[in-house]
């Protein structure tokens, strides 16, 4: 059996290509049983999110990789030699380790983003469902599982921020420490404060409000997130009754400044106001963050902090790529063992179908045995095959877990001739 993953991803291909191969999640099952009625294709799994599509198959030695390339560039929409200059193709140990490195996040976009692992959960989840995973590709995910949840638990990998949104709510929490039913002001209506915004919602913020030049693109904002549309004439009205502010918008202006945010902090009796300033030029006079009360970041805080941040990450993925290189091992001496289980079976099988013909040829002769002396003998003849049969065993496993896979089908051709076995006896 080999193991092999055929697939492209935004180191690889354009967002153009990848479209094209990423299949509408309800055709995912269709797909998975083409594949596995491909020549050679014995199991398969397909992973496919906005940043990757990949197909991970478990074939017969001598096939598969042809069929799949072929499969996966064909009918796609775009000329089929075009697809193949962007495809990686993974064989054995390294297509497990190219696995573990996507569900540890350590081939993500963004190092240490933690989807990637639900996705492939999904993907493991509709392979199964569709029944195109057996033995090896079920062992080899629940081992990815466990091999990424020591990732997440042994390393920080996923603790530091590293997008400028992300950062500023990270920020915000240890002003806060919780940010449980605060409320946010959205001064602006840029992406990064979008994306801020997100982050602050799925913290717990319970209130946002949107302030911007267009009061329409206000109201469409903040019905998104079930908010309230104000005009920027009014921030200093607002600024009092809300927690965090994000100022992102093009005026080549400070919107916010001293003088309001100072009637602010008066009007909210000592509890902090914290501003999260990522417009350039800025949006809050920078006289604010000298106000008792006040936190204000602008984008370069949050750059220096981001930046730090991916050093850190940086550090822990030297230790995650050593947990991988580990369980890589472990797995490929376990699918090795699995190649030799064939011949193992059919030693022992020949050895007890010998030992049982020689049995009875023999009790005919001592028909005058008594029951407790035939068991005996039996006992006897069953401690003598084992004791016989070990040895060979041991050499077949020994040469599983310490071979490589050319020298382990050398090896176990070599036994098979030796005691005469069939090709495929005991499987």
């Amino acid at each position: 059996m080999k193991l092999q993953l055929i697939g492209l991803s935004h180191k690889t291909a354009p967002l153009e290509v990848r479209e094209c191969l990423a299949p509408p999640p309800e055709t995912v099952p269709g797909e998975l049983h083409r594949i596995v009625e491909l020549p050679g294709v014995r199991e398969a799994v397909m992973v496919s999110t906005c940043n990757r599509v990949e197909v991970l198959a478990a074939t017969e030695d001598n096939g598969g990789e042809a069929e799949l390339t072929q499969w996966l560039c064909s009918g796609r929409g775009q000329a089929p030699e075009l697809i193949a200059e962007h495809l990686y193709r993974y064989q054995g140990a390294d297509a497990v380790r190219h696995l573990f490195r996507v569900a540890s996040s350590l081939d993500s976009l963004v190092v240490g983003e933690p989807q990637i692992l639900g996705q492939i959960k999904d993907a493991y989840r509709t392979a199964t469902d569709a029944g195109t995973t057996r033995t090896v590709l079920n062992r080899l995910l629940h081992k990815t599982f466990q091999v990424a949840k020591r990732v997440r638990s042994e390393t920080n990998i996923g603790g530091a921020a590293v997008s400028i949104s992300f950062a500023a709510v990270e920020l915000a929490k240890k002003i806060f420490d919780s940010l449980e039913g605060l409320s946010a002001l959205v001064v602006g209506a840029g992406e990064m404060a979008e994306l801020a915004v997100e982050h602050l919602m799925a913290q717990g913020v319970s209130k946002v409000q949107v302030a911007n030049r267009t009061l329409e693109r206000a109201v469409e904002l903040a019905r998104g997130w079930g908010g309230h549309a104000i005009s920027l004439d009014e921030l200093g009205a607002v600024l009092g009754e809300v927690d965090i502010v994000i100022a992102s918008t093009g005026s080549p202006q400070a919107v916010i400044t001293a003088k309001m945010a100072r009637a602010a902090v008066k009007a909210r009796r000592g509890r902090p106001l914290f501003f999260i300033d990522i417009a350039v030029p800025r949006d809050v006079e920078s006289a604010v963050g000298e106000l008792d009360g006040c936190y204000l970041y602008d984008i370069d805080d949050l750059t220096s902090v981001v930046e730090a941040n991916r050093a850190g990450r940086a550090v822990e993925a030297g230790q995650a790529e050593r947990i991988v290189a580990e369980e890589v091992v472990k797995f490929m001496s376990w699918l090795a063992g699995l190649d030799a289980v064939p011949t193992i079976s059919a030693l022992a099988a020949k050895a007890e179908e010998i030992r049982t013909a020689e049995m009875a040829r023999t009790l005919k002769d001592l028909s005058e045995l008594t029951p407790e002396q035939v068991a005996a003998l039996d006992r006897l003849t069953q401690a003598l095959v084992k004791k016989l049969v070990h040895d060979p065993i041991m050499f077949i496993k020994g040469a599983s877990h310490n071979k490589s896979p050319d020298t382990l089908r050398q090896q176990l051709a070599l036994v098979r001739r030796i005691f005469n076995l069939e090709e495929n006896g005991g499987e």
